[in-house]
């Protein structure tokens, strides 16, 4: 379903041409309404003029082009991998992470809208965006998203790492780019999607100078199965970084095709490849298999790196069993109701799974941390250590 219009950036003058092209293509049974266009053509969206921008509201107009709330939700995502990193972080680096990141994201979300302004003008949930209604130029919009684009990596390579850098320009160009340009194309756009937003994680890893790849690795088992002291072999463990990978990785499939079922229409109108519209039940089992595969991820995968203790295996299984089921009774019935409460705890399933984790941080005693218990003398850990190699 592709509205007329082969370049993939906006041109204005394509808006006026695309109404003239669809009601002369009936044939064409993957194309939008041309009542949608009627309608938004009626619009004073689609004045000559662009609006313009008083400097009272140019902060909001780019906190829009940033898509600011899924901006936050990276630049949070960023920090967990700083927060559960075993490696010490300044706070320039966990500042200039955030800041970075932040660039990094509001790049490529002004990218992605300058190259969907047509489609985003025939969904309800997108006609208000910034570029759409023409509060601000495409041209003074590309601006931004270059700065940005920019100084994000520039800022992650000089006060950060180079490998947090590329992480950060390769996130821009997944998104901008391969995400874009497959939502009109394959249904897969969803997966590089959910790799989009698996990324930040590993930067906020990588910022503390934890290794992705690395020959140091080790199995953190249950304490009744190894006397292995905790602290010997976080640092560059690469299952650590792959848990936060695959945490994020696999939720968004659950928050996003639980959204996308809802607004299926839309997607279709517009003419987006999304599984929700072109098949709903294999979308809802999507849902339901890294629901499933979050359990083992939080359960298994997560203490034996090294991330959290044992304990994080027990108090995880809480909030995964609320979602498993929900995702369940989404792909048993499909209804719009199931679909709505999927995508309503995947909300509060990632912050009450990051803070779990922080809970159960690995090494980390919160009763000393809080200046409840006195810290143990390298004298009582010597002899705690001892005991547990069976010497007295």
């Amino acid at each position: 379903m592709a509205p007329p219009g082969p370049s993939r950036f906006f041109e204005p003058s394509r808006w006026t041409r695309a109404r003239d092209s669809m009601t002369s293509s009936s044939s064409a049974s993957s194309t939008a309404s041309p009542s949608t266009y009627d309608a938004f053509l009626s619009t004073n969206a689609l004045a000559v003029t662009y609006k313009p921008v008083d400097s009272a509201n140019l902060l909001k107009t780019y906190a829009q082009l940033s898509k600011s709330r899924l901006s936050l939700l990276v630049i949070l995502t960023s920090a967990s991998g700083v927060a559960l990193s075993p490696l010490p972080a300044t706070i320039p680096t966990l500042l200039a992470t955030a800041v970075g990141t932040a660039l990094c994201a509001a790049s490529a979300n002004t990218l992605n809208q300058l190259q969907e302004v047509p489609f985003d003008a025939q969904m309800a949930r997108t006609r208000n965006r910034p570029l759409v209604r023409r509060a601000i130029t495409p041209l003074h919009a590309t601006g931004f998203a270059v700065v940005t684009g920019v100084c994000g990596p520039v800022l992650l390579w000089t006060m950060v790492n180079p490998t947090t850098a590329l992480l950060g320009a390769a996130n821009i160009a997944l998104y901008a780019g391969v995400y874009t340009w497959m939502k009109r194309k394959s249904i897969y756009n969803t997966w590089v999607g959910a790799l989009v937003g698996a990324i930040p994680p590993l930067m906020g890893w990588t910022a503390c100078g934890g290794q992705l790849i690395s020959n140091h690795f080790h199995l953190f088992l249950p304490p009744f199965l190894s006397t292995t002291p905790v602290d010997t072999a976080l640092i560059n463990n690469p299952l650590s970084p792959f848990v936060l990978f695959m945490l994020l990785f696999s939720w968004q499939f659950p928050h996003f095709n639980g959204l996308s079922h809802i607004v299926r229409a839309s997607y279709a109108q517009a003419g987006y490849h999304m599984l929700s519209v072109l098949s709903p039940k294999k979308n809802a089992l999507v849902s339901l298999r890294h629901a499933l595969l979050l359990v083992p991820v939080c359960s298994i995968l997560a203490p034996l790196s090294g991330l959290t203790d044992w304990w994080f295996a027990v108090t995880s299984l809480v909030p995964n069993a609320i979602c498993v089921q929900a995702a369940w009774r989404f792909w048993r019935i499909g209804g719009e109701k199931e679909a709505r409460l999927v995508f309503r705890h995947s909300l509060w399933y990632l912050p009450a799974i990051l803070a779990l984790m922080m809970l159960h941080k690995q090494g980390v005693d919160w009763f000393q941390w809080l200046g409840l218990k006195e810290e143990e003398t390298e004298e009582q850990k010597v002899k705690a250590q001892a005991a547990l190699d069976g010497r007295t």
